[in-house]
C-alpha cells in the first residue's frame, strides 16, 4: 500500500511540474515572435519588389512588400513607371524623425495621387513597423482612407525602445527600435517598404537646412531651403498584381 501511495505521489509530482511548466511557457509566449519580419533583412525575397530612388543627393534602395501592403505597393510601382515621382522634392524633412515626398505640388497639403481613383485605406500588418528605414504612406490624418502617392522614410536614429510596450511587439522589433524609428506611428500609417541601402543619403537629406516656418502645432514645418529631388525611380524587381 505504501509503495502505491509513493508511486501515486511521484506521478502526481511529475504531473504538477509539467502543468507548472505549461503555465510558465504560455505566460511568456508571445505569438508575435512567430510571425515573419521582412524588414529585418536586406535580402529581397521572392514575394518582394525592389526599387531605387535616384536623388540629387545620392541613391536609396528600398524593398517593397506587395503581399502585406498590396494597394500601397501597386500604387507606388504604377506611379513610378508612369514617371510621377520624377522631380518630386523631399518637401518636408525633420531631422531625427523622417523625410517626406510624393506630391507634384511639393507640399504636404498638395496632391497625393491614387491610381484607384479615390484615396485608399490603411494597410496595417503585425509584420511591419516604423523602425528606422521604414517606408510608409503619409495620410491626411482623416481616418484610415486618405492614402495616395505621398510617402515618408523614417530616419530617426535614436533609441526608442523605452517608448514601446514590449508585450505588444515582436522581441526582434523591440530590439530594432533600440537603433531608431518612430513607434508612435505604428498602427496609424501604412508601412509598405524598407530601405536596404542608402540610409546615409536619408540622413543627409534629413540634416539639410530648413526654413524657420512653423506648422499648425507651432513646431518646425521642416521646409528645406534647398530641397533634394527624386530624378528617377528605377524598378529593380517588379511585382505582378492579379486583377
Amino acid at each position: 500500500m505504501k509503495k502505491k501511495q509513493t508511486l501515486f505521489a511521484i506521478i502526481g509530482g511529475i504531473v504538477l511540474v509539467a502543468l507548472v511548466g505549461v503555465v510558465v511557457y504560455f505566460s511568456n509566449y508571445n505569438k508575435l515572435d512567430h510571425v515573419a519580419l521582412p524588414q529585418l533583412t536586406t535580402a529581397v525575397a521572392s514575394d518582394e519588389a525592389e526599387v531605387e530612388l535616384v536623388t540629387t543627393d545620392g541613391n536609396i534602395k528600398m524593398k517593397l512588400f506587395p503581399k502585406l501592403a498590396p494597394k500601397a505597393v501597386e500604387n507606388f510601382l504604377t506611379l513610378s513607371k508612369e514617371g510621377y515621382y520624377k522631380n518630386n522634392e523631399f518637401f518636408r524633412v525633420l531631422d531625427n524623425f523622417m523625410i517626406q515626398t510624393g506630391s507634384k505640388d511639393n507640399k504636404a497639403s498638395g496632391e497625393s495621387k491614387s491610381i484607384f481613383g479615390a484615396p485608399f485605406a490603411n494597410e496595417i500588418s503585425d509584420q511591419l513597423y516604423n523602425i528606422r528605414g521604414a517606408v510608409s504612406l503619409a495620410n491626411a490624418g482623416q481616418g484610415t482612407t486618405s492614402n495616395g502617392s505621398q510617402f515618408f522614410i523614417v530616419q530617426n536614429p535614436k533609441d526608442m525602445s523605452s517608448q514601446i510596450d514590449t508585450s505588444s511587439y515582436p522581441s526582434k522589433i523591440a530590439a530594432a527600435y533600440k537603433h531608431g524609428g518612430y513607434p508612435s506611428l505604428d498602427g496609424q500609417y501604412t508601412v509598405f517598404g524598407q530601405v536596404i541601402s542608402g540610409m546615409n543619403v536619408v540622413d543627409k537629406i534629413a540634416a539639410g537646412k530648413v526654413s524657420a516656418a512653423t506648422d499648425s502645432s507651432g513646431g518646425s514645418a521642416g521646409t528645406p531651403v534647398s530641397p533634394v529631388k527624386i530624378t528617377e525611380v528605377k524598378i529593380l524587381k517588379d511585382w505582378k498584381f492579379s486583377n
